[in-house]
């Protein structure tokens, strides 16, 4: 008997989210600003991941993206003054929804999109919250299918604790899916360190295990071959951006270059094109050009392409103007 897909239902949602048509009008794509490393896009993430698929299609080996939380709420960026201690806030986005079906669509939408540009070697990872994890998981089984959901990666941070009758809320959920669940996909395993008291019994090497003549495990023993350590799980511990830190940039939602690094270091390889549709703070473009990759980045917002312009133009151009002066 055939299996019958499992799919989220909202008012106004015809048919299956993948067979959406693409936008009809399409502006004549023109980067905001063009570095030697990649491309910043500014306007409407959907009809610029439109364009580009329409141009680029299956070009990209990892597609990350951070979308609103549905908060329901204006978010700022913080904007120091001229004197010691004065603040000022600009509005960076919108994150206020009709309800959550809106959300859901708009963020499908913008996913099905992404999916074009993906090469199928690619992923996808969505970095998203407790409260709509669990249908973006069911919206993105339908988009991608079942068969291409690779990992639930945890990202477990500390934060200053609130007061509420519940457990605190000290982590956020990012979903990776393949491109295609048939193609060997882009892959670097990454290890941790050896727990203490692996390293106490075996030391630093390999063990390998002694199997007895019932085919059984007898014993174990270490080779001559210095152990990696444990191939990473799916929980990461990774802290949040400390305010002292020279890598915040004020930009609300700004994730921690430790978290980009790692997932880049696991998903892609140098040379490959790394795409962030909701690009805020440039996060992800950052770390991109420090280990060798190609990025395209997107935000309608002002406040988000004036941030990562001048992140990315205070870490690009010192190193271009170094490596010009050495020819």
């Amino acid at each position: 008997m055939r299996e019958r897909p499992v799919t989220l239902a909202w008012s106004g949602k015809n048919g299956s989210i993948f067979d959406r048509p693409a936008v009809a009008k399409i502006r004549e794509l023109a980067p905001a600003a063009k570095f030697e490393a990649g491309e910043v896009y500014q306007g409407d993430n959907l009809e610029v991941l439109t364009a580009l698929a329409g141009k680029k299609p299956e070009s990209v080996t990892l597609v990350y993206m951070d979308p609103p939380f549905l908060t329901g709420r204006l978010h700022a960026k913080i904007v120091k003054g001229e004197t010691p201690g004065h603040r000022t806030t600009r509005v960076a986005f919108d994150d206020r929804w009709t309800d959550r079906a809106a959300y859901l669509q708009a963020l499908g939408d913008r996913i099905t999109r992404a999916r074009d540009l993906l090469a199928p070697h690619g992923s996808i990872v969505v970095h998203v919250d407790t409260k709509t994890s669990h249908y973006v998981k069911v919206m993105m089984d339908e988009i991608f299918g079942e068969e291409c959901f690779a990992s639930e990666i945890v990202w477990r941070y500390r934060r200053w604790p609130s007061k509420t009758a519940n457990f605190q809320r000290v982590h956020d959920v990012l979903l990776r899916y393949r491109k295609d669940a048939t193609s060997a996909p882009r892959w670097n395993t990454l290890y941790e360190p050896l727990a203490a008291s692996t390293l106490a019994t075996w030391g630093t090497h390999k063990q390998r295990a002694v199997v007895s003549e019932t085919g059984r495990r007898a014993r174990s023993s270490t080779t001559e071959e210095k152990s990696r350590g444990v191939p990473l799980g799916d929980v990461w511990d990774i802290g949040v951006i400390a305010p002292v830190s020279r890598e915040r940039t004020g930009y609300p939602s700004q994730k921690p270059e430790a978290l980009l690094e790692r997932i880049m270091s696991a998903l892609t390889s140098e040379g490959d094109v790394v795409l962030d549709p909701y690009a805020g703070s440039g996060t992800t473009l950052a770390v991109a050009a420090r280990m060798g990759r190609k990025f395209v980045g997107i935000d309608a917002s002002d406040v988000a392409i004036e941030t990562l312009t001048a992140r990315l133009e205070s870490m690009l151009r010192p190193a271009y103007a170094r490596a010009k002066s050495k020819r």
